[in-house]
């Protein structure tokens, strides 16, 4: 890396629909919570970024000798996402083009190849990028009431992934902006996009999975361990 790179987690949140006794980025996960798996594979990719991580301050589960990275800090997490990357940008020393990349804490099977990928098409691109992956099943509209109105054309129709990178000033315009309007953002990249930017999609892989209820912590340890399991070459 030619310049400083930052990477920001927020990990404020609750996770309520895991029901579970924790925030979910604590559940264990083969062993480890999962924090534990999102950030060893993100320092695995960077291992000389800068990890920003943004906490709840009464947060009694985080121990620091799950962070690999040398550079770290930790900030405040908000009420929000959007507020806790904000707390993160505010809180670093960052020079208007340097690249910051946001993960998701939850998604402990991203690949060291999607986050590399990313990195150069953020680099690359004056709007930023972020991983995603087109849309392979069959989009419906719903009622109020939970019924199917109609059939959504899916093409040209990408779910969202991370990480999401963006250029530091570019980043803090944006999600300053949608904080004063009083926009609730669901990812830094729809915050770019009400500037008018156009962020580059980067095709990313299906098992980058995001840790949401209580059945996926199971579907993302066979992931981790069919991705940490060599193919074999007997045959």
């Amino acid at each position: 890396m030619s310049k400083p790179l930052w990477l920001v987690v927020p990990a404020a949140g609750q996770g309520r629909r895991m029901a579970a006794d924790r925030p979910k980025q604590y559940l264990p996960l083969l062993d480890r919570p999962v924090l534990a798996h999102t950030l060893e594979r993100l320092h695995s990719a960077f291992p000389q970024a800068r990890l920003i991580l943004c906490l709840d301050d009464d947060d009694r589960w985080f121990t620091p000798e799950w962070v690999p990275f040398a550079q770290w800090q930790r900030v405040s997490g908000g009420a929000e996402r959007m507020d806790s990357v904000l707390n993160a940008l505010n809180a670093i020393d960052a020079q208007d083009n340097d690249l910051v990349l946001i993960h998701d804490v939850a998604r402990p099977c991203v690949t060291q190849s999607d986050l590399l990928a990313l990195y150069q098409a953020a680099e690359c691109h004056a709007a930023g990028a972020l991983l995603a992956m087109p849309v392979a099943d069959t989009m419906k509209r719903a009622s109020a009431s939970g019924t199917s109105l109609h059939t959504e054309p899916r093409d040209a129709l990408w779910h969202a992934l991370t990480p999401q990178g963006f250029r530091y000033r570019q980043l803090y315009r944006a999600l300053s902006d949608a904080r004063q309007r009083g926009t609730l953002i669901t990812d830094e990249a729809s915050a770019v996009e009400a500037l008018g930017d156009a962020p580059q999609l980067v095709p990313g892989r299906r098992d980058n999975l995001k840790v949401t209820h209580p059945d996926d912590l199971a579907l993302a340890a066979a992931i981790l361990t069919s991705q940490l399991t060599p193919p074999d070459r007997s045959l």
